[in-house]
């Protein structure tokens, strides 16, 4: 049987949801969990998700969402559907472009307003030790005696596989949220808990039935994407993992963006080259993912 409400992982579903000017209080609703009070959005303004660099030989970068509030401050909002092995470099490479977003030409003083960058995971940090499973990890500038040392940077990891509370341990809204984001695809009617209005109007937007013939075909492409990648990836992974172990050490793990097969298998990348072509993702974006070339990609 069908879904009768979208997988917020999928790129239509997350900018369905979080990424139209209809739904900009659903976002805001959403940030407001996880900003501190100092910093809570009265107001949004969706900025240009294509920000390129200084020159046209400069990597651009490809935001979901990238927006500002009424302050100046900054927000990147990121769906991460699969296991990459150097998202931690991108999401501080992403972070760069705001924060060069705010030069001033003539007597700048250099002064930044705050920048945050929100990813939602799907799938676990492989490379951190923890005492304690936490599903939600805060990021800021620290010195050697683990005090603050800059406060206007911050990064927020939203671990999905790790949050398994069932309803009756929700505590607070922003563990609403985070319920309803990864069983919205499951739900058959809104559970009685999350029966709020801006709850109820998150569903309303995801329902499949609400959509006409082209957001339908669009979604149901980028599910297959998602679908197919997630099962490319994780399976490579899992054989890497499985190859290293037997060796000591994990060699097989994914080395490139989002290799799909074992490390020095060129075909992986190339199969998700193509899914990602196929679903009219940027050559900048595929090459980002995958560690192929433009020039590799423009001749698939």
């Amino acid at each position: 049987m069908k879904a009768k409400y979208i997988n917020p992982y999928t790129d239509f579903g997350f900018k369905k949801l979080f990424g139209e000017e209809a739904s900009k209080d659903l976002l805001v609703d959403f940030l407001n969990e996880l900003l501190p009070e100092e910093h809570k959005v009265k107001t949004l303004t969706f900025n240009n998700s294509e920000v390129l660099g200084d020159s046209s030989d400069d990597r651009k970068s490809v935001f979901d969402i990238y927006c500002m509030n009424e302050r100046g401050e900054r927000f990147i909002v990121e769906m991460q559907k699969a296991r990459q092995s150097f998202f931690k470099d991108r999401a501080l490479f992403y972070s760069t472009f705001p924060i060069r977003d705010q030069a001033e030409k003539g007597g700048w003083n250099y002064r930044l307003n705050p920048i945050y960058f929100v990813a939602l995971m799907d799938f676990e940090f492989e490379d951190m030790d923890r005492i304690f499973k936490h599903f939600r990890t805060d990021v800021q500038l620290k010195d050697q005696y683990n005090q603050v040392f800059y406060k206007n940077f911050k990064f927020i990891f939203l671990e999905m596989e790790r949050f398994n509370k069932t309803l009756d341990q929700l505590e607070n809204r922003h563990e609403k949220w985070l319920y309803f984001l990864k069983h919205l695809e499951d739900f058959d009617v809104l559970p009685e808990l999350l029966k709020e209005p801006v709850f109820m109007k998150s569903l309303e937007i995801a329902e499949i039935a609400n959509f006409n013939e082209k957001e339908r075909d669009r979604y149901e492409a980028s599910l297959k994407t998602y679908r197919d990648m997630k099962n490319v990836i994780d399976t490579a992974f899992d054989d890497g993992v499985a190859e290293g172990l037997s060796k000591g050490k994990i060699e097989g793990r994914i080395e490139g963006k989002l290799e799909g097969k074992i490390e020095g298998k060129i075909e992986g990348k190339i199969e998700i080259a193509k899914m990602m072509k196929n679903a009219g993702e940027s050559v900048e974006k595929i090459s980002l993912f995958t560690g192929l070339s433009e020039q590799e990609i423009h001749s698939l």
